[in-house]
């Protein structure tokens, strides 16, 4: 039986790669077999990102870019598929994520989350996605969260939770047109798991209550536990699937 999974052959560009979740996402489909392009702002970090996936045994090539730049997300993509030749999978991962009182934040602090946990997650699709209409095969992953169907008490993050509530309309959306030229677009909306973006809001004590009240299992997820979900849509287990979330979070959103 054919392994379902299997992306040897396959090309993977992960955006956010230097650190945190994106890396994990990376190594995940390199060690099934793909070869992976990474992006991210800072350059020091991805070489270090670069080794790490070479030495599963796997092909990677790094590029910079500033996602909230239009002009460099363009560049980039031309960069991975003249080195590749193509672009079979697109894991949109790149997102920032800081509380703002929603009747303090200033127009720039809203606009920065907007810009970039959004609009550049469609910029980035959008260039990608001319690469796959026209190799008619494509696997976008969108990274939403949690925060696309529920807001947080206690943490003031009407930016980010609409942010990530519009990644959600857009894949479904997207899914919608793309559908004809044989690619799906789908989302996994993680919980918590340990990063940069989450790791202040982990320690904090009033989270450590919250999440032994909302969430079922009680804890924040663990290395690994977002793997299966980003596998799947970049397979072709995942080939009658388009335009869905698939929240990875230990039952948070059940209650």
């Amino acid at each position: 039986m054919k392994n379902l999974f299997d992306l040897t052959g396959k090309v993977a560009l992960v955006t956010g790669a230097s650190s945190g979740l994106g890396v994990k996402y990376a190594k995940a489909l390199a060690n099934q077999g793909a070869d992976i392009a990474i992006t991210a702002r800072r350059v020091e970090k991805l070489g270090e990102v670069k080794k790490e996936i070479e030495n599963i045994g796997v092909k990677c090539f790094m590029t910079p870019c500033d996602v909230g730049k239009t002009d460099e997300i363009a560049s980039m993509v031309t960069k991975v598929k003249e080195h590749y030749g193509k672009i079979d999978i697109l894991v949109n991962n790149a997102g920032v994520g800081k509380p703002f009182p929603a009747d303090t934040q200033t127009d720039e602090e809203w606009l920065s989350i907007i810009n970039i946990n959004l609009n550049a997650v469609y910029y980035v699709a959008r260039e990608v996605g001319k690469v796959m209409i026209e190799q008619k095969y494509g696997k976008i992953i969108n990274i939403g969260s949690i925060h696309s169907t529920v807001g947080f008490l206690g943490t003031p993050m009407s930016a980010y939770c609409t942010s990530k509530g519009g990644v959600w309309m857009l894949t479904k959306t997207l899914a919608t047109e793309w559908a004809k030229h044989n690619i799906t677009v789908n989302a996994i909306g993680p919980g918590y798991f340990p990063s940069e973006l989450t790791d202040d809001i982990i320690e904090r004590e009033d989270f450590q209550k919250a999440i032994k009240c909302y969430c079922p299992m009680g804890r924040v997820g663990r290395d690994g536990e977002l793997n299966g979900a980003v596998i799947y849509f970049a397979s072709d287990a995942s080939s009658y699937t388009t335009g869905q979330l698939l929240i990875i979070d230990g039952g948070w959103t059940t209650i």
